[in-house]
C-alpha cells in the first residue's frame, strides 16, 4: 500500500480526536446548568469506575493491533490474519470484562445502579471499535467521515431530549449508544482491506506476551488519569469536586488532542520505517515532532492560563468558579503529556521497546497514587490536579533519560526556547486584557485571537525556523491557486 500524507492524516486524526472531545465540550455549558456540578460529578465518578473494565477489555490490543497492521500493511494475508486475531482477542476480553462488571453491579453496587448498568454499552463498544485497524493502515479519513454525522446527532440529542436533572440516565444512554454507533459504521469498509477469516489458522493468543507488555503501561497510565476521579469520589463528600475536576480536564484534553493526534498518525509510519531499518528517518521525524509539540503546546498552555478567568464564568455558569484555578494547573499537562505521548506512543511502542514505556509510566503511577492519598484529603480537586502534573513530569523525564543515547535532550530543549519567549509575551498581554474585560463570549474570543496574533508575530520576529517553514506553505499554496486562476 502506498504511504499516506502525514499532513493530511494529521488533519484527519486531529479532527477525529477533537470531534470525540468536542461533543461533550459543546454541550458542557448546557449540561453544567441542567445537571449542576453534582450531576456532572456523578457521571464523572461512575465513568471512572467503568473505565477500569474498559481497560481490561482492550488489554493493550488497540496499540498492538495498530502496530501489527502497520508492519503487515503491504501483505493482505498477514494483514487479514493480524486483524482477525486482534479482533477475536478484543471480543474475548470484552466478554469476560462484561461478565465480571455485571456481576459486580448487580450484587454489590447500590448507588447510581441504573447509570452503572447503562455503561455496559461502553464495554461492548470496545469489541466493535476498529479505529486501531484503520489507524494502522494510515486511513484516518475513513475514521473521521463516518463519525461526523454520529457526533452531530449526539449533540442534537442532548439539546432536544435533555431537559432536567432527572434525565441524567437518558443523557448517559444517548452518549453510550452514539459511541457504539460510531464504531459500528466503520465496519462497512473493513471487507475492502481484509479477506474472510480462516478459522483453522487463527491464533489470537499467540502473541499474548507482547499484548501484555503493551497492556501494562495502559494500566499505569489509567492509575493517574482515571484513579484521580475515583479517589476524589472516595475521599471527598459528594461529587461536586469531581464535577470541577471533570470540567477543567475536559478542556485540557480537548486542546491536548490537537497534539496527540500527530502521535496517532506517526505510530504506523514509524512502525513501517522500523521494519525497513530506516532509523535515521525515524530520528528526523522525532525531532520534527518535538518542534511541533513545542510550537502548539506552549501556545495552548499559556493561552488557557490567560483566558481562564474570563472564559469559565460565562461558559460553565454559576457555581464553577473553582474550574478557572484548576485550568491554570491542568494547562501544563498539555506540554508535559505532549512530549510524553511523543516519546512513549510514537517512539517506544512502534520500535518494540514498550518495556521502557512501562518503566516510565509505572514511576508516574506510583507518584500519583502516593500524592493523591495526602493531597486530595487536604486540597481536594486542587490536590488531585497538582498530583497529576507532578506524575506526568516524572513520566516524561524518565522517558527522556531512557532515550538519551538516541535522542539529544539538549537539542530538544533548545528547540523550545523561542516558543517559551513567545508564550510569555502572549500571556503578559492576555493578563492585562483580562483585567479590563468582563467575562463574556465576545471578550474571550477577542483574547484568543489577540493571543494567537501576538504569539505568531513574536515567532516571526524571532525568525523561528519551524514556524517560518510551515507558515509559508499555506501562503505558497494560495499563490499557486491565484496564479492558476489568473492564467485561465
Amino acid at each position: 500500500m502506498a504511504a499516506k500524507s502525514i499532513k493530511r492524516n494529521y488533519f484527519y486524526n486531529a479532527i477525529y480526536n477533537v470531534l470525540m472531545l468536542l461533543t461533550p465540550l459543546i454541550t458542557a455549558p448546557y449540561i453544567s446548568r441542567v445537571f449542576k456540578a453534582d450531576g456532572v460529578g456523578t457521571v464523572s465518578f461512575v465513568a471512572s469506575v467503568v473505565q477500569y473494565f474498559i481497560i481490561f477489555s482492550d488489554f493493550g490490543t488497540g496499540s498492538y493491533g495498530q502496530r501489527e497492521i502497520s508492519y503487515s500493511r503491504d501483505d493482505v494475508d498477514k494483514r487479514s490474519a493480524a486483524f482477525w486475531e486482534t479482533f477475536s482477542l478484543r471480543a474475548f476480553n470484552s466478554l469476560i470484562a462484561l461478565t465480571v462488571y455485571l456481576s459486580v453491579v448487580i450484587f454489590f453496587v447500590k448507588s447510581y445502579r441504573v447509570i452503572f448498568l447503562i455503561y455496559t454499552i461502553n464495554i461492548i463498544n470496545v469489541a466493535f471499535d476498529v479505529s486501531w485497524f484503520f489507524g494502522g493502515l494510515e486511513e484516518f479519513g475513513k475514521i473521521i467521515f463516518r463519525n461526523i454525522l454520529v457526533r452531530v446527532a449526539d449533540i442534537a440529542f442532548v439539546f432536544i431530549f435533555i431537559r432536567s436533572q432527572s434525565e441524567l440516565p437518558l443523557y448517559v444512554c444517548g452518549a453510550s449508544l452514539f459511541s457504539l454507533l460510531g464504531s459500528l459504521v466503520m465496519w462497512r469498509d473493513v471487507h475492502t482491506y481484509v479477506s474472510k477469516p480462516k478459522l483453522e489458522t487463527l491464533r489470537p493468543f499467540r502473541n499474548i506476551r507482547t499484548v501484555l507488555s503493551l497492556f501494562l503501561p495502559t494500566i499505569a497510565i489509567q492509575i493517574y488519569t482515571v484513579l484521580d476521579k475515583s479517589m476524589l469520589g472516595w475521599f471527598t463528600e459528594g461529587t461536586f469536586e469531581n464535577g470541577y475536576y471533570e470540567q477543567s480536564m475536559k478542556l485540557s484534553k480537548l486542546t491536548l488532542a490537537l497534539i496527540t493526534s500527530l502521535v496517532g498518525v506517526m505510530v504506523p509510519r514509524i512502525g513501517y520505517l522500523f521494519e525497513k531499518n530506516e532509523h535515521e528517518q525515524i530520528r528526523a521525524y522525532m525531532y520534527g515532532s518535538y518542534s511541533f509539540v513545542w510550537f502548539l503546546s506552549v501556545a495552548l498552555c499559556f493561552g488557557i492560563i490567560g483566558i481562564s478567568d474570563n472564559f469559565v464564568p460565562w461558559f460553565f455558569g454559576p457555581g464553577y468558579d473553582k474550574v478557572a484555578g484548576l485550568l491554570k494547573i491542568s494547562s501544563f499537562l498539555i506540554i508535559i503529556i505532549g512530549f510524553g505521548s511523543t516519546n512513549g506512543g510514537q517512539y517506544f511502542v512502534p520500535t518494540k521497546r514498550q518495556n521502557l514505556f512501562t518503566y516510565s509510566v509505572m514511576a508516574g503511577a506510583v507518584i500519583n497514587f502516593s500524592m493523591n492519598i495526602f493531597l486530595i484529603r487536604m486540597y481536594q480537586s486542587y490536590g488531585a490536579m497538582f498530583a497529576s502534573v507532578v506524575a506526568e513530569i516524572a513520566v516524561t523525564s524518565t522517558q527522556f533519560f531512557l532515550m538519551r543515547r538516541e535522542i539529544s535532550i539538549v537539542r530538544v530543549v533548545k528547540s523550545g526556547i523561542n516558543y517559551f519567549i513567545a508564550g510569555v509575551i502572549m500571556l503578559t498581554v492576555l493578563v492585562f486584557m483580562s483585567r479590563g474585560l468582563t467575562p463574556s463570549a465576545i471578550h474571550t474570543f477577542t483574547m484568543i485571537f489577540t493571543g494567537a496574533a501576538v504569539y505568531m508575530s513574536s515567532l516571526f520576529v524571532m525568525r523561528d525556523k519551524f514556524f517560518l517553514e510551515y507558515s509559508a506553505k499555506p501562503v505558497d499554496f494560495l499563490k499557486r491557486k491565484f496564479q492558476r486562476s489568473g492564467s485561465n
